[in-house]
């Protein structure tokens, strides 16, 4: 293939590349760049180019391996490595000091929900919390594991209701 056909055929491609250029960088001035880039190498590593094979999926892949340079080249531009020794912590949590009142506070509300619970509700409730199984719970209680389910559901649900206060606490 002479220069003059293969950049026949360049040109003839590059409007294929485009829409490949706009999905790989998401803007127009870049993906312009990209494919004026993609065509410089194309053109100037004209001879590594066997002919015969698929010129369109060796252009892609200029073009793909062109953007991923690029992008590792502005990512590395990007990071800023401090190499200054760090003699002071920001926000370190070893500074940190809690404030426990607001969780005291909502313990005791918790507590105060499960108190206002039906004892039926609340013991199912409580074993699960501290770590009993369904089945467990049903030979302790004596009851059918269907009903220690059930219980738990409805206990849990009185207590969203009750706690509803809570709920965009962070």
């Amino acid at each position: 293939m002479t220069s003059i056909e293969f950049s026949y055929s360049l040109n003839q491609l590059s409007g294929v590349l485009k829409p490949f250029a706009l999905k790989l960088t998401r803007d127009l001035d870049d993906a312009n760049d990209l494919l004026q880039d993609t065509m410089v190498k194309a053109f100037t590593n004209q001879d590594k180019f066997a002919e015969g094979t698929n010129l369109k999926a060796w252009l892609y892949t200029i073009m793909k391996n062109t953007f991923i340079t690029n992008y590792q080249k502005m990512v590395r531009r990007a990071t800023f490595v401090d190499t200054t020794e760090n003699l002071h912590f920001i926000n370190s949590s070893a500074s940190l000091i809690e404030n426990s009142a607001y969780g005291d506070f909502a313990i005791d509300d918790i507590y105060r929900a499960i108190d206002k619970l039906d004892d039926i509700f609340s013991t199912p409730f409580l074993l699960y919390y501290r770590g009993f199984k369904y089945h467990e719970i049903a030979d302790r209680l004596s009851i059918p594991i269907g009903t220690v389910k059930n219980r738990i559901h409805i206990a849990r649900k009185h207590l969203k209701e009750d706690l509803m206060v809570y709920k965009h606490v962070n």
